[in-house]
């Protein structure tokens, strides 16, 4: 049997940080997925985020956001205060991936000045690029000062 599911959308709101009664994090967030042939039909898909995971999508993912996530949905039921049983689909995810540079995304939110990303000139920001494979070439490295922090 297999339960996989590959997303890429938008943030619709920025992240929710929780932390369960034994110290565990846990992080929600909504993604808007559009539909492949149909632009004007989204999805808005509930993703449920764990542990340290969960604390990187909580600092650095914000509305409007790019974002990849890899998991696998889950169907889960409860019963509200008046008695009714309800059903909720969401997606634990086992990696997100960010998509974008900080402030890119369809909304003014805080961006993460922590990190910091070098473009290449001669590349291009069209939807062409999405998911093609890079080699050491696409990528220009810099190297950090022993004073910067790894941001995870």
């Amino acid at each position: 049997m297999l339960n996989k599911i590959i997303l890429i959308g938008r943030l619709t709101r920025d992240p929710e940080l929780k932390y369960t009664p034994n110290g565990v994090a846990v992080c929600s967030f909504t993604l808007a997925v559009d539909r492949k042939y149909n632009k004007n039909d989204t999805d808005f898909i509930d993703i449920v985020v764990w542990r340290g995971l969960a604390e990187n999508c909580a600092n650095y993912l914000h509305k409007g956001r790019l974002t990849a996530v890899d998991g696998r949905l889950q169907i889960r039921t409860y019963e509200t205060q008046e008695g009714q049983k309800r059903k909720v689909a969401e997606v634990i995810a086992d990696d997100v991936r960010f998509l974008e540079k900080p402030g890119t995304g369809s909304s003014t939110a805080k961006a993460s000045s922590d990190i910091e990303y070098v473009v290449k000139e001669d590349s291009q920001e069209d939807w062409t690029q999405v998911g093609r494979e890079l080699n050491n070439n696409d990528i220009d490295v810099m190297e950090a000062d022993e004073d910067d922090e790894i941001p995870f």
